[in-house]
């Protein structure tokens, strides 16, 4: 695998166990063994599950906070990592001097410890306005849970420094994710007041949901620039209702894939649906399937920490750089325009959400993290099959790919399958979010090995 490679000197950096000193005092990293990422994946989970049952979490609301969850596990331990390079200085507004600073010449560390510390205290943060009372909770027990495992033969003074320093990152990080424009949006996720516009072809209401989503996210900061300056398509087809026009001819496209759906396409089409509060949405989906992928490797805190982080600014940027291209063409949904033009009694096979149609918020998500997931696990020729299981959990059975593209290109068709895009949104949705995951991949310096 192109990551995968064993180098004992990183790896014993992620020890279980404290650090050794030699007898001069400094910390002996070739003594270090090394740290599980188990532990990680699981707080992933949990983070899935608090998602579906946390009012306001939609899917762009999801992508932040995944986003944050993920960017402070990796500043949890990347002091601990000398080929690693923090952050601060190559994400938007992140300085190095908002960050607290390990002595890792002076006194030892358990990153583990320090890891579970900083992810159950921003799990908190990125959830507090809403949370119930019983995941808050499971927060505090799977703190414990981890800390008592890490804590096995830790003098106390490593154990609470170490906790110490994760909860600092998790608040520096929480202080900086509160500039971002995002803020809490879970608690007024629809941004009201909004006047959109009216004119032919805008996007109308098209359930008992009367305002679009969001109408303000693509104003967040982004953890890159590149990602949403650099990734917008060109325009769509010209809105018409003339039978000739390649618009009417998309919207009829749509219709009939949809009443001729084959039983593979409907599978296809409810298996990718994610809809909020029945799943963790989209990005939930993504990162479950970066949970299985890391747990068939038997991930290390290193590699773990890397691809959380890459996963999660991508998926953040994903739905800022979408959010921007629906807010900018503000176009009708299939669903209306087939219903004023084409056939009033037309139905999708699942429900259309409440924002814009182009571009396509699946397409564009799935499609970052098929470049996150590309450049993680295959040796750059892309080939990689694998199956995922990740939707057992929510009734489905599994799907399997050849590699990671074709994943998100059946994620990407499943939205015309369902009847709820144009196909146009989808390829374009495509483009803009493997242009998000290739910058994510390439623009930020990761560690080269693990």
């Amino acid at each position: 695998m192109k990551h995968f490679i064993i180098c004992l000197s990183v790896f014993a950096l992620f020890s279980v166990s404290s650090c050794q000193k030699d007898d001069e005092g400094n910390v002996d990293s070739s003594a270090l063994s090394t740290y599980n990422g188990e532990f990680t994946r699981e707080w992933f989970k949990l983070e899935c599950t608090i998602v579906k049952e946390t009012p306001g979490m939609f899917p762009p609301q999801a992508a932040r906070a995944f986003g944050y969850t993920g960017v402070t596990l990796y500043e949890s331990v990347v002091q601990g990592w000398p080929d690693a390079q923090s952050l601060a200085g190559q994400i938007n507004g992140l300085d190095p001097s908002m960050l607290p600073l390990a002595d890792t010449d002076a006194y030892e560390y358990n990153w583990a410890l320090a890891a579970n510390a900083a992810m159950a205290d921003m799990m908190v943060k990125m959830f507090d306005r809403t949370i119930t009372p019983q995941y808050r909770n499971e927060i505090v027990a799977m703190e414990e849970k981890w800390k008592a495992i890490f804590s096995e033969g830790v003098s106390n003074e490593v154990r609470e420094r170490s906790i110490s320093f994760g909860k600092a990152v998790s608040m520096a990080i929480y202080e900086y994710s509160k500039t971002d424009g995002g803020h809490e949006q879970y608690v007024d996720p629809f941004q009201l007041p909004y006047t959109w516009p009216t004119n032919n072809g805008a996007w109308v209401p098209t359930s008992a949901v009367a305002n679009p989503l969001a109408p303000y996210w693509d104003q967040n900061r982004p953890f890159l620039t590149a990602n949403v300056t650099e990734s917008q398509p060109g325009a769509h087809s010209a809105y018409s209702t003339l039978t000739s026009a390649d618009f009417y001819l998309e919207a009829m496209n749509v219709y009939n894939v949809v009443t001729n759906a084959t039983a593979e396409e409907i599978e296809i089409a409810k298996f990718w649906a994610d809809d909020p509060f029945n799943t963790c949405t989209p990005t939930g989906h993504t990162f479950n399937i970066m949970v299985q992928l890391l747990e068939e490797h038997d991930a290390n805190l290193a590699m773990s920490a890397v691809a959380f982080a890459k996963l999660a600014i991508a998926e953040n940027d994903a739905f800022i750089a979408c959010w921007k291209s629906k807010y900018d063409y503000f176009l009708i949904r299939p669903v209306s325009y087939i219903r004023q033009h084409i056939d009033p009694d037309f139905n999708t096979l699942i429900g259309t959400p409440p924002f814009p149609a182009y571009t396509s918020g699946h397409a564009t998500e799935a499609a970052a993290g098929s470049r996150i997931f590309t450049d993680m696990f295959t040796n750059g020729d892309g080939n990689y099959p694998f199956t995922d299981r990740t939707q057992i959990q929510f009734g489905f059975s599994v799907r399997s790919f050849n590699n990671f593209d074709d994943m998100a290109t059946e994620c990407a068709n499943s939205r015309l399958y369902g009847g709820i895009h144009y196909n146009f949104d989808n390829t374009n949705g495509l483009q803009i979010g493997k242009k998000v995951g290739d910058n994510v991949n390439t623009r930020i310096s990761w560690p080269k090995s693990f």
